[in-house]
């Protein structure tokens, strides 16, 4: 009796237990289940499953090494970024050589493709069918903002020496101020501004080819000039005065010391007195590059002088004197004198005076200096198309023989008289035949100037309706 008993109560111990083991057993299997199936579903939204996800850069500091010393740079779109800007020939090229003395700031030259990226962008956002058709593709704001700002910041942060503090010069990116604001929210901007007349005429005289502008009339570009200007003086006071300084060139140019004293606590940089003296620097191993392109390279690398300030009185035309009010009226809002010739900026400090003296007795040795920074500039450019050549021989196109080795198609159709040219008895030297036709070379040079003609009409027609031309070396778009 006792052992059954025992016995009975061991199997229902047994039953029991086996019931708990089961039970454990399948909440076990369930929680590892449920996990596994969560893991997934995560996998799927990162890889974009869903469409109100965006992957999220984990690490967005970038970090640049200077060569010389061996010492590492961070870089991120959140680091204060300095952006030069303005009407092309207000003073951007001399604003950023001063800053460039400063052994913690590097600018550089022109990149030109940052304001045609931004010019891109708002022309993206201006036609409805092209943003419907990137809403199509997946790219929205968020991804076209991500992109352009990794393209932005590659280009500042690497087209130069490295520098704790990185600073971009190009005209007309100001006129997307907000927007760069938006997307580099520590970034902060110097407003170039000039007498509208003085800009007009620099733009006029040395040829500065801009969409839009008809460089050959003073009454169209000061129209331009001033749509322009009030854009991005506009921009820079809703971006607020912590991050942008309108920067007065002619102020500039007369008080030195004291303009960059007020940029440099602006921007929070300390002060050097390297800044008033920029020309030492031109050309020297760690010290200011300048470009042969840019229009300005011959100016900056003098000192600070009054050369520029007034050199355009007595070019601008009477009947856009008589209508400067109307075509000008932001020379008004920004403090100038739109009837005065030649204004009054203000009296200089005597070291200006006493550099621009200077300057004119010296003029063959700044003609010697910028033959030396164009051979130093030309050697650099050159090795490094070497340098490309070596690593991909098929990327250049080879040059072309010079004219005379060229085999000619029609040697007699485009030239008939080619022996007696050899011989000096071309067609030029007989008379023409009769009926005042001229020569075969006389109708092929009238239908190529008929062609240029046509073209520049052309030219004048697409400036008139604001549309983009095609690409010319050394203009601003």
């Amino acid at each position: 009796m006792i052992a059954n008993s025992i016995v009975r109560h061991m199997l229902r111990d047994m039953a029991r237990y086996s019931k708990i083991r089961t039970l454990a057993t399948v909440f076990a299997t369930a929680s590892i289940t449920f996990l596994l199936l969560q893991s997934t579903c995560d996998e799927k939204k990162m890889m974009g499953g869903l469409n109100n996800q965006r992957m999220v850069q984990r690490s967005t500091d970038h970090v640049i090494k200077d060569k010389q010393t061996d010492k590492e740079y961070e870089y991120s779109r959140d680091m204060p970024l300095i952006f030069i800007g303005g009407m092309p020939r207000s003073g951007t090229t001399l604003m950023r050589a001063m800053l460039d003395a400063h052994p913690d700031v590097r600018c550089g030259e022109e990149t030109r493709v940052i304001p045609r990226l931004l010019s891109m962008r708002q022309q993206w956002r201006k036609s409805v069918k092209e943003h419907a058709r990137l809403l199509e593709a997946g790219l929205t704001d968020p991804v076209i903002d991500d992109a352009l700002t990794a393209f932005i910041l590659e280009i500042i942060a690497k087209h130069g020496d490295p520098a704790p503090r990185l600073c971009n010069k190009d005209p007309f990116t100001l006129k997307s101020m907000t927007y760069l604001h938006d997307v580099f929210p520590h970034g902060q901007y110097l407003l170039m501004i000039r007498d509208g007349r003085a800009t007009v005429h620099s733009i006029i005289e040395r040829k500065v080819t801009i969409t839009g502008f008809d460089i050959t009339s003073y009454r169209d570009c000061l129209k331009k000039w001033n749509t322009a200007v009030e854009s991005m003086y506009n921009q820079c006071l809703q971006v607020g005065p912590q991050w942008c300084l309108p920067v007065y060139y002619e102020q500039l140019v007369l008080h030195p010391e004291e303009w960059m004293r007020k940029i440099l606590g602006f921007l929070k940089v300390d002060w050097d007195t390297s800044v008033l003296h920029h020309e030492d620097a031109i050309g020297k191993p760690g010290g200011i590059s300048l470009s042969r392109r840019e229009p300005s390279t011959n100016q900056v690398i003098k000192p600070v002088n009054l050369g520029a300030l007034t050199s355009w009185v007595g070019h601008i035309p009477d009947d856009v004197k008589r209508d400067m009010n109307k075509l000008a009226p932001m020379l008004d809002k920004l403090g100038y004198d739109p009837n005065a010739y030649p204004p009054n900026y203000g009296t200089p400090d005597k070291e200006v005076l006493e550099k621009s003296n200077r300057i004119e007795k010296e003029s063959e040795k700044w003609a010697e200096n910028m033959k030396i920074v164009q051979e130093n500039k030309r050697k650099a450019v050159d090795d490094v198309i070497k340098q490309e050549k070596l690593a991909d021989p098929n990327r250049f196109v080879p040059d072309r023989p010079p004219m005379q080795q060229r085999p000619q198609k029609f040697p007699n159709r485009m030239n008939p008289n080619r022996q007696q040219y050899q011989d000096g008895n071309g067609p030029e030297n007989k008379p023409k035949p009769a009926g005042g036709k001229g020569t075969f070379d006389d109708l092929m040079k009238a239908r190529m100037e008929g062609d240029r003609q046509r073209q520049q009409q052309q030219l004048h027609q697409r400036r008139q309706r604001r549309e983009p031309a095609h690409p010319r070396v050394g203009g601003y778009y």
